[in-house]
């Protein structure tokens, strides 16, 4: 590798926190993302974070979004990590607007920058529309899974399972604070009924326009906060009947104002804080 040192930012949202590297020179390779992914955010041993988020130059938007969960795997697209990338492009220069488009793999995403004294506070994100159909979650089967039934081992939940640029299984229970959400979250994401896996919220509805979520992400763990389960949430929440379409999630890391519009597209507000800024040391490490 001709570089060995390489400028990175360590930044959350809500919690969920990510390490930021530009690679619009194509410094970082095909070949060595998976590995630098599992690498870098390996806690105490490296700089630690749930997923890596790396900035392309894109032909159809502002900027390419890459993102590599901390298993190595390549995410489809990140509500808390958007919001990062958007703050970033902005606070080095890449993009100075306070609106922007943002390439992922689950298609181009416009994103709006609230602006105080030159720095992001928070981000207004238009994730898109939630799709429905199994074969493009995916989930097994045919036709849509709306409140149907999931049984794991002797348990049987009521689940519904949506794509909001990434795969959902999103189910409500009684006290999210007190469900065992580190034995049942792995069992749902390797379930033989999603081929490609699946992140795992468990919703407790406070009110109709507030609802409490722990989040079992594919490829991470419990994380303290996830954007598209958020997201997928209240509308999951919305078209059963529990919750508004307007509505705010609490999580661990804390909360995220979603609207579900009338059009059938879903905005997503929330902070995205940087933590610190640093130098990794390439060799040796890949």
């Amino acid at each position: 590798m001709e570089m060995v040192e390489l400028i990175f930012w360590k930044m959350h949202g809500l919690g969920n926190d990510y390490i930021l590297i530009d690679n619009r020179d194509g410094r970082l390779h095909e070949e060595i993302l998976s590995l630098l992914a599992q690498k870098l955010c390996r806690r105490r041993f490296s700089v630690g974070a749930d997923g890596l988020l790396l900035v392309y130059d894109s032909d159809v938007a502002d900027v390419k979004m890459r993102i590599f969960n901390a298993d190595g795997s390549e995410a489809e697209m990140c509500g808390n990590g958007i919001r990062c990338i958007a703050k970033y492009c902005y606070e080095n220069g890449i993009i100075k607007r306070d609106e922007m488009r943002i390439e992922t793999l689950a298609g181009i995403r416009t994103v709006w920058l609230n602006i105080e004294d030159d720095r992001v506070r928070t981000v207004t994100v238009d994730m898109g529309s939630p799709v429905f159909r199994r074969e493009h979650i995916p989930v097994a089967g045919e036709g849509d899974f709306i409140d149907e039934e999931l049984r794991v081992n002797c348990e049987v939940f009521r689940a519904t399972c949506l794509s909001v640029g990434n795969p959902h299984c999103v189910i409500f229970v009684e006290n999210v604070d007190d469900f065992p959400v580190t034995y049942y979250g792995p069992k749902i994401e390797n379930h033989p009924l999603f081929p490609k896996k699946i992140n795992v919220e468990f919703v407790q509805v406070i009110r109709q326009d507030l609802i409490k979520v722990r989040v079992w992400e594919r490829g991470v763990g419990e994380t303290l906060a996830c954007g598209t389960g958020a997201c997928a949430s209240v509308v999951a929440g919305k078209i059963l009947g529990k919750v508004n379409r307007e509505c705010a999630v609490q999580l661990l890391g804390g909360e995220l104002k979603i609207k579900y519009d009338e059009g059938d597209r879903i905005f997503m507000s929330g902070p995205a804080e940087t933590v610190y800024k640093g130098i990794i040391d390439l060799e040796g490490l890949i």
